[in-house]
């Protein structure tokens, strides 16, 4: 039998910073300094990935960023969910090991009455690439694709094209990243930096 034991709601009026101050503002304050930061799409088939590195300049509205790497990670469609799961899990170990990111941001899961259970499947693959991304030390966080989509274009529910050029033009690429998956994993990424620049602001 596993024992439990239940533990008394810490005072509210025991937690430091004034309570004005709203869940965002604590929310910014605790995400972590990080130079190397990987953002990642979740996918059952392809998952996009990418890596970006932080400027030093602290206490800038937008740090500069730079582009380390960006791809995918492919499963094959015949494949059993269990090999997808392990063949996505071991590419995105090989990232991690070959980069050694400070940060790993993997976008939460959404979903429609419609479509329960795409939502049921893709929960085994985030859940996979989590741990990883807890299994190499790095910090893990996520936010949702509104907020992503807020952060980069100013609008919570902008198209998959308006995410790519938004992405192309803050990290000043040639062209727009393609597929989509690896601009959404950028998109991840910068949100995390933009969140990160506005928590050192507040310090």
């Amino acid at each position: 039998m596993i024992r439990t034991r239940d533990f008394p709601a810490p005072d509210e009026r025991a937690v430091s910073g004034s309570k004005s101050r709203g869940k965002r503002v604590h929310r910014l304050q605790a995400l972590p300094a990080a130079r190397r930061v990987l953002g990642i799409d979740p996918g059952l088939h392809i998952t996009g990935y990418g890596l970006i590195e932080l400027g030093d300049e602290a206490r800038t509205a937008l740090r500069v960023v730079r582009l380390v790497e960006a791809g995918v990670l492919r499963a094959k469609a015949t494949d059993t969910l269990a090999r997808r799961v392990q063949t996505l899990y071991d590419g995105l170990c090989e990232v991690l090991a070959e980069h050694s990111p400070e940060v790993v941001v993997i976008e939460e899961l959404f979903s429609t009455y419609a479509h329960p259970r795409s939502a049921l499947l893709m929960a085994h693959v985030r859940g996979a690439l989590m741990l990883a991304a807890q299994q190499s030390g790095a910090s893990v966080h996520s936010f949702t694709p509104n907020e992503v989509k807020q952060c980069l274009t100013g609008n919570g529910h902008a198209t998959k094209n308006a995410v790519q050029q938004a992405v192309k033009g803050r990290l000043r690429l040639a062209e727009a990243p393609d597929p989509p998956d690896v601009a959404d994993a950028l998109a991840i990424a910068l949100c995390f930096a933009d969140r990160q620049s506005a928590a050192q602001a507040l310090q």
